[in-house]
């Protein structure tokens, strides 16, 4: 019998799911560790990836077919390899929409509102109403103020929506300069630095690729409207680190949520993690209670066109786009 290796844990529920889409398979739960090197080269649908289970899947005599990750970057996966072994590949885009939107959000309002710094006194025991953070003026709003989105697929359309609702000018860049509801102006990657001069607050959700490395360097701060407040949550190296360090420390930016990074974990050493105007969270904007949930539903979907002899019709990548 076909079998399908699922490498995250599942309920009973989840997996009677699957298995009713997927007529003909034997499937398996079990973890990295647990799973026997046969039964991974056996898999003809893997759902998860690791270093270790890439040992055995891309082996000569391996059954391997489709990949479906649990993750929406695939940028740590060896694509050239999946690629030239003629392997499907799905990702999970689609589930992080509302969370990490909504963790955009929460940085956004924090540096609005200078809750951060707030945050900080309270740790001190220190009443203190002047919440100022140097280059950054006090208790704003975001009302009436321009968001760019770099990226606009799932996650820019949600956020996009979100900030319409709280009365912000949306800018969108992304490959396409097709229009999109509560995209006020949507602007191709040539238009980045032109999008950046006017946006009061920088939002950055692209993938990693080629072409995104280090998108967001020297060049892209200066450019940048005075002051703006970056935000990223897409991928840690489509930004250079050391010149975002110099542009917050210069004022050009006067505040940075960050959830992504580089190098993960973000070393000890590094001056982000003093610095009053950023906000630090350690790759956690997407996590939420409904995660697996929604990355079941993609696959179920996706598992019922395969077996039917279709390709998946949700979320396959472009091996040359890396996304």
């Amino acid at each position: 019998m076909k079998q399908i290796v699922c490498l995250h844990s599942l309920t009973p529920e989840q997996i009677h799911q699957i298995e009713q889409a997927a007529p003909g398979f034997e499937m398996i739960v079990k973890n990295k560790k647990e799973l026997d090197p046969e039964q991974i080269k056996n898999a003809e649908i893997i759902v998860g990836w690791s270093k270790t289970i890439a040992e055995h899947a891309l082996q000569e005599d391996s059954k391997l077919k489709w990949v479906q990750t649990w993750s929406a970057g695939v940028d740590t996966l060896p694509l050239e390899r999946l690629r030239d072994r003629g392997i499907l590949l799905t990702n999970s885009s689609g589930v992080h929409a509302i969370p990490i939107s909504e963790s955009i959000f929460a940085m956004m309002l924090s540096f609005s509102r200078q809750m951060h710094i707030a945050v900080r006194h309270q740790l001190q025991k220190n009443w203190k109403s002047d919440l100022t953070v140097p280059g950054h003026s006090t208790l704003g709003e975001i009302n009436g103020k321009t968001l760019v989105i770099v990226g606009v697929g799932e996650i820019g359309r949600e956020t996009a929506r979100l900030a319409k609702a709280f009365g912000m000018h949306v800018i969108g860049v992304r490959r396409s300069d097709k229009p999109e509801p509560n995209v006020d102006q949507m602007l191709t990657m040539n238009g980045l630095h032109e999008a950046l001069g006017q946006g009061d607050y920088i939002v950055n959700v692209l993938p990693l690729t080629e072409e995104t490395h280090h998108m967001f360097d020297a060049a892209a701060w200066k450019a940048a409207k005075k002051g703006a407040c970056f935000i990223n949550a897409g991928r840690g190296p489509t930004v250079d680190t050391s010149s975002l360090i110099d542009a917050l420390n210069s004022g050009q930016i006067s505040g940075a949520g960050l959830d992504v990074f580089e190098q993960e974990p973000l070393p000890s050493d590094n001056p982000l993690w003093t610095m009053e105007q950023v906000i630090i969270t350690p790759h956690v904007a997407g996590s939420n209670d409904r995660y697996t949930e929604r990355v079941v539903d993609i696959f179920t979907e996706n598992v019922k066109a395969y077996t039917q002899g279709q390709k998946p019709p949700r979320n396959l990548v472009d091996y040359e786009r890396m996304y």
